[in-house]
Order: structure tokens, then sequence, then C-alpha cells
């Protein structure tokens, strides 16, 4: 089985009894209304709404990765014993947390998607842009638009196929899993079949590596399909064949419809299904046409997979299916370490503190709806939280006004910090997550650490729970004789266990590594 059959997680569902909370009566722990949210910020936040009335607490344990935490089927028994459960959604967590949540939480229980519904209370959301400079393109999966017409919600999936593919070697596209284990999403190399296909959410994006034999010319047909679950037949969403020229020159590879070719050769590409147009096609950020974004139709692709894209195939002996140790093969790297399924805004609201008070408020009247015997409680409980948090928001605010604007750069192990720099006027410089199956080329470490020469970065910030794949980034700071220091992004850890230490840590940190002479 590829690894991209099972992203077809199931729910986990859990027949327990439950006893109803119409009454608007507490009924958890010790009387308390019980409150699941997904991650350890989310319960924070949620516990400091209810106070006493309320037991929060989060799926994702302490330290945990909210994008690739896998359920279990105590969390599920937990879901469904909920009087209320909290999502921040926008893709952050993995589907199939999601359908376990949506799948066991009773229905007369509010279950809110935070960062979604927070809009209407004054959350400023922005896109997540990804723009790590490869010298070749950086080549992913996308689901675009919601499908609310075809009846999609976000549950459902849809599943990519490759059908075909003519060339002459074999492609494997696959994932780089944290710990640096393969997932193969597709694999000519046993021929194409029920297998190669992999599935995401609507809206949701992922990064892959993309694995060539042999130069020379191919045609991959890739094929999309809905699937609404509850048993109900595949909606097809249409298909589309791309063309890759590797090793050869693209400005004389025909594309597959035979026209004039769109060559794509840089910056951030995805083979895209369209689920509210049902069409397939290369969506772009087509930095050199000068445009945003630009959308080309399948038959009209050609992708530049050039000589400089050449590695060895790694002595790891999980990587065999890509040949023999050493051999070479042109590949275009998947880049971001792990499962990296998101969407096109950025789900890291909190980040920015006026955010965060919109999700209290947001939780406030959700606790008042489940519980009105204690409305006075939650009102009186969020006016003080919001006052604590406009004092945070200052206590930010000037802790990095401090930082020279020339040293308001970001340098990090994750892409989670764009709120941060938006709202408090910082710049995100770059982020790093190495490999750990396979020694970073030269090309990687000579760019970072040129980022780092030519920003004269006096700091570089690690994540306490990525601090194990921060090599890289640890050894050229060392190097270029830069401080390493710690950042939070979406998990605490035993030295800030609260929201309020978290953001105070980090105004703090920034302020100390970056606000000094080198």
């Amino acid at each position: 089985m590829r690894a991209g059959v099972a992203l077809a997680t199931a729910a986990l569902v859990v027949p327990v009894a439950l006893a109803g909370c119409s009454s608007g009566t507490a009924n958890g722990p010790d009387g308390n209304l019980r409150v699941v949210a997904t991650t350890e910020i989310l319960a924070d936040l949620a516990q400091r709404v209810g106070g006493d009335r309320v037991s929060a607490a989060s799926l994702v344990p302490p330290g945990g990765d909210p994008h690739s935490y896998e359920p279990t089927p105590a969390d599920a028994k937990r879901v469904a014993k909920a009087d209320v459960t909290f999502t921040n959604h926008l893709l952050l967590e993995p589907q199939a947390l999601i359908k376990t949540i949506d799948a066991n939480a009773a229905k007369d229980a509010p279950n809110v998607s935070l960062a979604e519904a927070a809009e209407s209370y004054g959350a400023n959301v922005i896109p997540l842009v990804e723009d790590i400079g490869l010298d070749v393109l950086w080549l992913g999966l996308r689901i675009r638009g919601a499908g609310k017409a075809r009846g999609a919600t976000r549950t459902s999936t849809v599943q990519l196929s490759a059908t075909r593919l003519d060339g002459p070697g074999k492609l494997v596209a696959y994932l780089t899993e944290s710990l640096g284990q393969p997932s193969r999403y597709f694999d000519s190399t046993d021929g194409l079949g029920p297998a190669d296909r992999t599935t995401l959410p609507p809206a949701a994006h992922t990064h892959l590596n993309w694995a060539f034999t042999k130069p020379g010319v191919y045609q991959l047909t890739l094929e999309g399909k809905l699937d609404l679950g509850d048993g109900k037949p595949l909606q097809p969403l249409g298909k589309g064949t791309f063309t890759f020229a590797v090793g050869v020159d693209p400005n004389t590879v025909k594309p597959a419809d035979g026209g004039t070719a769109t060559v794509l050769g840089e910056g951030h590409t995805d083979l895209t299904v369209d689920l509210d147009k049902g069409e397939v096609y290369a969506f772009s950020d087509a930095k050199k046409a000068g445009a945003a974004q630009l959308a080309v139709p399948a038959g009209q692709v050609v992708i530049d997979v050039p000589n400089r894209a050449i590695e060895a195939v790694p002595t790891d002996p999980r990587f065999s299916f890509l040949g023999a140790p050493g051999a070479q093969i042109h590949q275009l790297p998947q880049a971001v370490l792990g499962r990296h399924v998101h969407g096109e805004i950025d789900p890291h609201l909190w980040e920015d503190v006026a955010n965060a008070k919109a999700y209290v408020q947001l939780m406030r009247d959700t606790l008042i709806k489940v519980d009105p015997d204690g409305k006075q409680i939650y009102q009186d409980n969020t006016a003080a939280y919001l006052r604590e948090l406009d004092d945070l928001d200052g206590y930010v605010r000037a802790k990095l006004a401090t930082i020279p604007r020339d040293r308001r750069q970001l340098i990090t192990t994750h892409d989670a910090f764009g709120y941060l720099a938006e709202a408090y006027d910082m710049t995100v410089a770059g982020f790093v997550v190495p490999n750990p199956a396979q020694e970073p080329s030269v090309e990687q470490v000579r760019k970072l650490t040129e980022t780092i020469r030519n920003l004269k970065v006096p700091a570089v910030f690690i994540e306490p729970n990525l601090a194990q794949r921060a090599s890289v980034l640890t050894q050229v700071a060392t190097d270029q004789r830069v401080r390493v220091c710690t950042i939070y992004g979406d998990s605490f850890d035993q030295h800030a266990t609260t929201y309020v230490a978290m953001m105070r840590h980090n105004a703090d940190e920034l302020q100390r590594c970056l606000a000094v002479t080198k």
C-alpha cells in the first residue's frame, strides 16, 4: 500500500453514552463543562475564559506537533464526552484529527473552527507565503476550491491518482516524513495501479519529492475524484497530462496538447485539482510572468527538471526504491520536511495577540450558548483576560520596537511566524527544516549561509519541539558566529505553559537576541 492511500484515514468513531448539555448545566468532571481543544494554546485560552466552571484539555500532547498528530481511540472518547470542541482548522491540524472530532462530537455540542469563525470578531487572516528560494522548481500537489456546490465539507477528500506515465525511465513522487521515513505516493517502478494515489482535503496543499531515474521527456496523467464519504459514489473532477523535461532543454519540448508550452522552472508550483471547476492544471506563483499567481492547463505545461537537480540515491536502505546507493537521479526536492498539508491561508493566527483576542471572544459566546447559567462568569473572565491581552500586545510591541529595523529578520525552523512579523513590523527572512535522511546539498548550505551573512542577522530561532531537526541551521549559525535562540510557534514546553508566557518569552527572546550589536 502506498502511503498516499493511507492519508485517507478513516475517522475514529467510538460508541459512548452521552449526557446531554442542552439544559445549560455543566456536567463534566467536578460538575465542570468539558471543553476539548486540539492544541495546548487553544485549551489555555478556553480555560481562561471558562475559569473554574470549565475543564479544558488539549488532544495534542505537550510539546506535540499539531500539524502531524495522529488521533487515538482515547481521543475519540474524549471528544464524544465533550460539551464543546474547539479546533483551529485552516488545515493546521491533520485531517485524520478533524475527521475524528467531527465523527465523534455530540450533535448538540458546538464544534467550532476558530480560525474561520474568528474573522467576524475582528481576526485578521493573511496568506501563507512560502518562498524557500530553491534553484529549481518547488513542486507540490494542491486542491483548490471548497466544493460546496458538490456537497464537500471539511471532512471530504479529493483523490489524486497517477493513471499513466510515458517516459524513458521511472518516476517516484514521495514524501520524506519527519524522521526521514519515505512514503511513496506515485511510483512507476512497479507499474502504476490503484495504489498510486493520494488524498487531500479541500483547499489543501502538500510538498513532495519528484525523482526521475533517467533523463528525457516524461508525461504524467493525473486524475481527480471527490469523496464525500458515507459510501457515496466518487465524483469525477477531471484529468490532465503534465510534461516534464528531465535533463533536457525544456524550450525544445512539446507539451501534451502539442501547442505552445508554458515552461515552469522556478518558484513554487503545484499540480492542482480544482474542486469547484472540475479541472486539472498547474498553479504557479508565476513570478517571472509578473503576476502573483498563474493557472496553466495541464496540457500546456512543461516542467523543467534541470541537470542541476541531479542527486545521488541515499545509502539509507529505506530509499532503495530509487535505485542503487550512489546512483544518479534527477529530483525536484520536497524542501520542507514531514507531512506539511496546509491551505492558502496561514493558520497560525495567535502569533498576533489581536487575533487571540478574537478567539477568546468567540469562545466566550460559545460557552454562554452551551451554559447560559454561567454567562456572567464567562463575560467577567473574558473582560479581565482581554485587558491582560491588551497589556501583552503592548508589551510585545514595545519590546520589538527596540530592535533596529535592519535586524528585525526572522530565520526559524518553521513557517509559523507570518502573523507575528506582520503585526509587529518584523520580516520573515527564511525557515529551514532539514531532511535527516540526506545530507543537505552544498547549494542549500551556501544559500542559508549567504542569507545569514547578507542580512547580518545576529541570531536564528529554533522552536523547542523542532530542535532535533535543526542541526543544519544550528551548524550554519555556529559557523557564522550568530546566536541560536528559542521561539515558540504552536506548542508549549515546561518553560512556557500558557499563551501569555509563550508570547512574553518570544518578545523577550527576540529583543534579547536581535537588539544587539555584533
